[in-house]
């Protein structure tokens, strides 16, 4: 696979060196508008410098384009190398709002081409073991979860691209919570209702926000409650789902977030509490594997797992948060 990352920033600079790592598998082509940082990235990879994205996608030898660019460039990038016959892997979000995302979404539908989102969360070792622990049944049907995932940010956080509505879209509900929703998502299924506050309690950048605190509930009163946080100052990363027989949780990615670790516990009314743990020490592997199942879809002809559709999903429940907090009110999603 040929492939052309557009965005030389820390995405794309990610993305490339997985790129490299993987077998049959070489960058050919970095676009950036700043032309040192496409120069300095495709350099040593052996790949084509370029300050024009509208190129890159154009080029016939080229299989995979890989989105890491700010999300207000990702529909226009993402539909047009669709549209040339490209597999799409796009850094989330999809867009700045649900429209964007399914423009991309329908492109990817009408040149039959694979589109992944970026959730690498789902890839992380423990978040893995913690769904193969549900999938076996081990603690009995989903009643609750719980998930908190947070930053310090870092001195002027608020003049990065992140702070600009234009670009970003949103605030912190569309940095890190969009990967807690699509977990939730993965965890539970589709949710029916939302509510809501967002809220900028520290760093100047209205109208976006640098928390958020997020209720959602399916048809089968299954509830979700998420915080999402830039002013967590110890970074903090903590996943919890409570079924009838037990529970999982998982804390920590690695790094600055703490020893990544899965626990499994059983229901156990008087007797005492144990737990199944597994630590997973080392860098961290999500990124690579989730470029091998993006690529395992491509030769497969299947889709992805965090394709799409599955990001289009979590737009729509961004999308109802905000408006329950705009609104201050529950909010029903279509399809109830």
């Amino acid at each position: 696979m040929n492939v052309a990352i557009i965005g030389a920033g820390l995405q794309g600079r990610r993305h490339a060196a997985t790129v490299s790592r993987l077998d049959g598998c070489r960058v050919v082509a970095v676009c950036d508008e700043d032309a040192s940082a496409a120069n300095a990235l495709a350099g040593p990879l052996g790949a084509e410098p370029t300050a024009w994205w509208e190129e890159a996608v154009r080029q016939p030898g080229i299989d995979v384009v890989a989105v890491c660019t700010p999300p207000a460039l990702h529909s226009a990038i993402a539909a047009s190398a669709l549209e040339h016959g490209k597999h799409v892997l796009c850094e989330k979000p999809l867009g700045r709002n649900p429209a964007e995302a399914r423009r991309i979404v329908q492109a990817a539908v009408r040149a039959g081409r694979v589109l992944k989102c970026v959730c690498n969360l789902r890839h992380h070792p423990a978040v893995v073991q913690a769904r193969r622990w549900l999938d076996k049944g081990r603690i009995g049907t989903p009643m609750f979860l719980r998930c908190r995932y947070g930053i310090a940010g870092r001195p002027g956080y608020e003049k990065e691209w992140r702070a600009d509505p234009a670009r970003s879209g949103g605030g912190e509900l569309m940095d890190q919570g969009f990967h807690v929703l699509d977990l939730c998502r993965w965890f539970l299924g589709d949710f029916a209702q939302v509510f809501a506050f967002v809220s900028t309690a520290y760093w100047p950048i209205q109208p976006l926000e640098d928390n958020a605190f997020v209720l959602l509930r399916t048809t089968a009163a299954q509830v979700a409650s998420v915080h999402v946080s830039w002013t967590q100052w110890k970074n903090v990363f903590s996943f919890e789902l409570f079924g009838g027989e037990g529970y999982v949780q998982v804390e920590g990615l690695g790094g600055t977030y703490g020893t990544e670790r899965a626990a499994l516990g059983r229901r156990e009314f008087l007797g005492p509490v144990g737990e199944e743990v597994i630590e997973f020490r080392g860098e961290d592997p999500s990124w690579q594997e989730e470029w091998k199942e993006f690529l395992g879809a491509i030769r497969e002809e299947r889709e992805p797992q965090g394709n799409g559709q599955d990001a289009l999903a979590v737009h729509e429940l961004v999308e109802a948060a905000y408006r329950s907090s705009r609104q201050e009110r529950l909010v029903r999603l279509k399809g109830e």
